[in-house]
């Protein structure tokens, strides 16, 4: 599933609200969510300092050589990972087979706090994502099925 993830006006509201929401109920610095990809789709929280290109880019490919380390063990998958710094933790899962949820925490929260808290907007974030792809189904398999040699032309003919 490395397809370019199509995120709808709608759907993108709702993702931004549950990383709101999670920032919020779960006493979190920061909130983002990745897809497998490495971009960025939402975040929340204290991002201002944060690279957050590299950030993605960085979650994405841990996921990634988790799921080779998972692969040698028997496992299908590490879904959820910890890591624990002096100052800051992160908690790292996959939702719905298509994302990467990112908690960056501290003390003001707690490892048990962040995960109640993961467990229930992953399951909504997961149906948010089941709609997206319906959606991208109905429409079409690309996102360009739409535009025309004529559009292509009317867009470059200046140059």
């Amino acid at each position: 599933m490395n397809s370019q993830l199509v995120l709808y006006e709608e759907e993108f509201r709702q993702i931004t609200e549950i990383c709101d929401m999670l920032h919020r109920d779960a006493s979190a610095k920061a909130v983002f969510l990745v897809d497998k990809n490495g971009q960025l789709l939402a975040n929340s929280g204290e991002t201002a300092h944060l690279d957050t290109t590299s950030l993605a880019s960085l979650t994405a490919g841990n996921i990634a050589a988790t799921g080779g380390l998972a692969q040698l063990l028997g496992e299908k998958e590490f879904a959820i990972q910890v890591h624990e710094g002096e100052r800051d933790n992160i908690h790292i899962s996959l939702v719905g087979q298509r994302a990467i949820l990112v908690i960056i925490f501290d003390e003001r929260s707690s490892l048990g706090l962040v995960r109640l808290r993961v467990r229930k907007a992953g399951d909504v974030l997961s149906k948010i994502f089941d709609t997206i792809n319906s959606k991208a189904s109905e429409q079409g398999s690309t996102v360009f099925s739409e535009i025309t040699d004529d559009d292509i032309d009317n867009l470059f003919g200046d140059m």
